[in-house]
């Protein structure tokens, strides 16, 4: 009969500690889907990357989905809301040497042109906005952005929440 080791209790059981120095780390992402009432949705310009994103970004370390969103809005276009209804989570493998990670998508609703006129954009963060179609969008997004975008849409069309995988819809 072994005797448990210094790491674990008499029940066998790690020490919490152990356990969670232990799990496996994800990166996290949230961001919004704002339309127009023509169906176009709202990218943003970033000022650092030649891509073109929706307003959202990274969620930073004790930050929940929602308020990453509401960060993100205040910081990018100078608004301050709350995230909408949940419209999509993606799961995202591993690549170009960043680790897996997971993206929730929000909406925003429709937005008017006075809406479009109040935004203030930050001049560090973002050059431009605008309302494009989901075919103009994806000739200024990476490709993995264009298919969770055209997922979004369904998502928002038929009410409910999707789940992707790579941006694709698996359910």
């Amino acid at each position: 009969m072994s005797t448990p080791s210094s790491s674990e209790s008499a029940t066998g059981v790690l020490p919490v500690e152990q356990y969670v120095a232990g799990l496996a780390r994800k990166r996290m992402a949230a961001g919004v889907l704002f339309r127009d009432g023509r169906g176009r949705l709202l990218l943003v310009e970033p000022t650092y990357k030649p891509n073109w994103e929706i307003p959202g970004g990274a969620v930073e370390e004790d930050e929940a989905p929602w308020e990453t969103v509401r960060r993100e809005l205040y910081e990018e276009i100078g608004w301050d809301q709350p995230a909408g209804r949940l419209l999509l989570v993606d799961y995202v493998r591993p690549q170009d040497s960043r680790p897996e990670g997971v993206v929730f998508l929000f909406d925003g609703g429709v937005l008017s042109d006075s809406d479009v006129a109040g935004m203030v954009l930050h001049p560090g963060e973002i050059r431009s906005a605008g309302f494009y179609t989901l075919d103009e969008a994806a000739g200024k997004v990476k490709p993995l952005l264009a298919d969770r975008l055209a997922a979004a849409f369904d998502a928002v069309r038929e009410g409910t929440t999707v789940l992707c995988e790579q941006g694709r819809r698996i359910g």
